[in-house]
């Protein structure tokens, strides 16, 4: 049975994830919906391209992912089907493929024009029910998608913040994310540090006026209630504290810098 998986920012108390739902098993019965997130912080595209990222490779292949986090929904802007790594995705062409784009095997990516796919009046404001929901639910029943529209000659791609490394080994970065628990996610990634290993712990992590000491492996290598720095399971550093919630407690936010400096070793007295 195919796979959608779905992720939006609609939350759910509302009844947009249920319409698109119902929208999906009306065209295919057999279709599996699995829920990835529904708690996208609304209309933040980077957060969205993040989850999305992090979710894709874990799917089997074949699967069909529906992403909609769309604040310019009912514009000029397009909607995209592309295909990466085996499994597909619809979303709005605004920026939220954007980390796929960038870290998968793009294999094909068409603009949805096909409006015989579409609801009979789809709405201006909810285009993830009233196209891509239908788009997604035929191409679980039919894997081809030349009968979409035309192949798309470029995409909208949102300008990332890259950390700056200096010639010293110190590295410049921003926290870029804040996930559920108050984990401070940077975007200074393992291979900036030269992948994994010992070299990790070579390097003190600063943010603010805090300065958290070496990188460490586990939340509990800190006393609790103590702030730490690690390398998260997206393989890109966080800031967090031991039982606690780093954003609040450190008044840290979203391009707060942080710095990754390397430790000093002491200096060996020469005996006179």
């Amino acid at each position: 049975m195919p796979i959608i998986a779905l992720l939006t920012d609609f939350g759910m108390r509302d009844y947009y994830v249920g319409a698109m739902k119902g929208v999906i098993l009306q065209i295919n019965p057999q279709a599996t919906l699995v829920d990835i997130s529904h708690e996208i912080s609304p209309q933040d595209v980077f957060h969205g391209a993040f989850v999305l990222r992090q979710a894709f490779p874990y799917f089997p292949v074949k699967t069909i992912f529906l992403a909609v986090v769309d604040p310019t929904v009912g514009t000029p802007r397009r909607i995209l089907a592309a295909r990466y790594n085996e499994r597909t995705i619809i979303a709005p062409d605004n920026g939220l493929i954007t980390l796929l784009h960038r870290d998968g095997n793009l294999e094909e990516i068409r603009i949805v024009e096909n409006r015989h796919l579409f609801a009979a009046s789809p709405a201006h404001t909810f285009q993830g029910r009233d196209i891509m929901a239908p788009i997604a639910a035929y191409l679980s029943k039919n894997d081809s998608m030349e009968y979409l529209g035309p192949l798309a000659d470029h995409v909208e791609l949102l300008d990332l913040a890259r950390p700056t490394i200096h010639s010293d080994g110190t590295i410049d970065g921003q926290v870029i994310l804040i996930d559920h628990f108050g984990n401070l996610i940077t975007n200074i990634s393992a291979m900036d540090l030269g992948g994994r290993g010992a070299s990790w712990m070579t390097r003190h992590a600063l943010i603010g006026p805090h300065d958290l000491g070496p990188i460490r492996a586990t939340y509990a290598d800190a006393p609790e209630g103590h702030p730490l720095a690690l390398i998260g399971s997206a393989a890109l550093l966080e800031i967090a504290i031991n039982g606690g919630h780093a954003a609040r407690q450190l008044k840290m936010e979203r391009g707060s810098t942080v710095q990754l400096r390397c430790m000093q070793r002491p200096r060996i007295q020469k005996e006179s």
